[in-house]
């Protein structure tokens, strides 16, 4: 029986206030609270809540045959204790079913495992354990910020304890390959790889709610056709989303909580498809072949590659310039700066400053604050500079180098004078050489004197 594995993505950054030049050095607090407060009001009303409890409702309606997973940034997870604890709450609640899966992340829904190993290493740590706190699950499976893989990506997290990763079935990389199979990594056999199906995950993501597209509208029993009619000998078929998908995305009078109502029923009635949780889809079905990815790919517009972060050089300087305070904030034991740190690698920052707007349409300016990625570069070059500056006050720049930067000094100073004695001893050597060799040729050449020749007349 083919299998459907569905995955909800939660994470909203904290998002900056118009901080400005003149404040650097001078206001250390960096937050929009009203902004971050409303934003996140908004979405536990119009789609976790409501979301949350269809499916609690269905879990228990169709006596645990219908499963889900979740992906919830470490910075989500602090919003929601900030401005919406029930929505905690009603997670726990999904929890407790035992048919709701938590995946591992990086705790700021950030980019660093392109930068740090250790500095990634800790994010996901850190992530997991939250998980494990609110929701009493170690996660078993790992889903990188944006879909992110690599083979390189995948064998380190498999290292790292993850034997499963998620990633995205981008077309450039499957070729004529389906995505619904499993694969392993191209360095790391023992990895699976789960793909997602783009087409059925952008159609409720992005169409669901168009009229102009040619299947609107949408239903459940289209959709479980749909899943039913791709090819018997095919495993999974995996659905990762943005769960704000449901009513905010697609707004409730859209219909889509219809749909989500309706899914479960209209999937399991076929008969020829069930749901598992990521965890449950690598442990059912076996590999069929490995998957090489030597570039990462993410899920983001039509390239699915890294260019909606790292795409110009607004953000690339950006993230250098982030990351060129790691090894400082690795010797960082100020709680309030090792916050303002996370909050200061979310993704968003950098998705902000994308300059694809007028080719990849209006996914980029969803909950953008700014109102250009000019705006937005000024904005966070201004944050980051004033945290740079407090960081140098906590850990002085050279605390960690100045002894290096010392000894590198002292070497290349006895570098060069050995290097400036070498050439003295080479000048000497060579002059001596030459006097010695010039000496003896006069002594070859010149005439022998007689005894009487030297001698004094005596008077």
């Amino acid at each position: 029986m083919k299998s459907v594995c569905l995955n909800f993505q939660v994470h909203q950054p904290f998002r900056y206030r118009k901080y400005r030049f003149f404040d650097i050095g001078n206001d250390a607090y960096y937050y929009d609270d009203y902004a971050n407060e409303t934003i996140m009001r908004k979405l536990a009303v119009n789609c976790y809540l409501p979301a949350n409890k269809i499916i609690l409702d269905q879990i228990k309606k169709n006596k645990g045959k219908f499963k889900v997973s979740y992906s919830i940034s470490g910075i989500a997870l602090d919003q929601f204790k900030l401005y919406a604890p029930e929505v905690i709450d009603s997670f726990a609640q999904l929890a407790a079913t035992g048919h709701v899966e938590f995946v591992s992340e990086t705790y700021s829904n950030s980019l660093v495992s392109l930068s740090d190993e250790q500095l990634f290493r800790e994010q996901v740590e850190a992530h997991d354990k939250l998980i494990e706190q609110l929701f009493g699950q170690k996660p078993k499976v790992f889903r990188n910020t944006e879909l992110i893989y690599s083979d390189e990506l995948g064998d380190l997290i498999y290292r790292m304890g993850f034997e499963t990763i998620m990633t995205e079935g981008a077309k450039h990389i499957l070729g004529w390959k389906s995505p619904n199979y499993i694969y392993c990594n191209a360095l790391n056999p023992r990895q699976k790889v789960l793909m997602r199906n783009y087409r059925f995950s952008d159609d409720l993501s992005f169409r669901f709610s168009n009229p102009a597209w040619n299947e609107y509208p949408l239903t459940a029993d289209k959709f479980a056709g749909w899943m039913t009619s791709t090819p018997e000998n095919e495993d999974v078929i995996n659905i990762f989303i943005n769960y704000d998908t449901f009513g905010e995305v697609q707004p409730k009078r859209s219909g889509i909580f219809d749909f989500l109502n309706a899914l479960p029923g209209a999937v399991l009635k076929t008969g020829k498809l069930a749901f598992v949780t990521p965890s449950e889809a690598a442990k059912n079905f076996q590999p069929i072949s490995a998957m090489h990815v030597l570039h990462p790919i993410s899920w983001a517009d039509e390239e699915r590659d890294l260019s909606a972060w790292l795409g110009n050089e607004l953000q690339k300087e950006a993230f250098n310039n982030l990351y060129a305070l790691k090894d400082q904030i690795k010797n960082c034991q100020n709680e309030v700066l090792l916050k303002d740190w996370n909050y200061l690698q979310a993704n968003n920052h950098l998705y902000y400053m994308c300059t694809k707007f007028f080719s990849d349409g209006e996914v980029h300016k969803y909950y953008n604050p700014y109102t250009s990625p000019y705006e937005a570069f000024i904005n966070y070059m201004n944050v980051l500079s004033d945290f740079t500056i407090r960081l140098n006050n906590e850990v002085p720049k050279n605390e960690t180098q100045q002894e290096i930067s010392k000894l590198k000094e002292m070497i290349e100073i006895k570098t060069k004078k050995l290097e400036e004695r070498e050439q003295e001893l080479k000048k000497l050597k060579k002059e001596i050489n030459s006097s010695a060799s010039t000496e003896a040729s006069t002594k070859k050449t010149a005439p022998k004197r007689s005894a009487k020749s030297g001698t004094a007349k005596s008077a």
